[in-house]
């Protein structure tokens, strides 16, 4: 899994290594696992409905950019149909 591009640099101890490109990693997987959890609660505290198919979208998403966009969308949206609008979009301008 590639890092995203915003995530912060490290002062991680051998930088540049194995290690380091690991423990990297590791924690954007935890960022994005987080994202996406918050995402979840929010919805449920909304009482917006989840659909399973769309569980598993949100938490199998690992671009933290698009996450952080589902998120603020989540705040106001009042199905999850709203989530994905221009994300699906922004996908099929890119294809072409």
């Amino acid at each position: 899994m590639p890092l995203p591009a915003n995530f912060p640099g490290t002062y991680f101890p051998g930088r540049g290594t194995l290690i380091e490109e690991t423990y990297l990693r590791g924690e954007a997987a935890g960022t994005t696992k987080t994202k996406a959890q918050s995402i979840l609660e929010l919805l449920a505290g909304r009482g917006v409905p989840v659909p399973e198919s769309v569980r598993e979208r949100i938490t199998g998403c690992t671009d933290l950019d698009t996450l952080n966009r589902w998120f603020d969308r989540a705040v106001t949206t009042t199905s999850t149909d709203e989530l994905f609008t221009e994300a699906e979009a922004e996908a099929e301008a890119a294809a072409d």
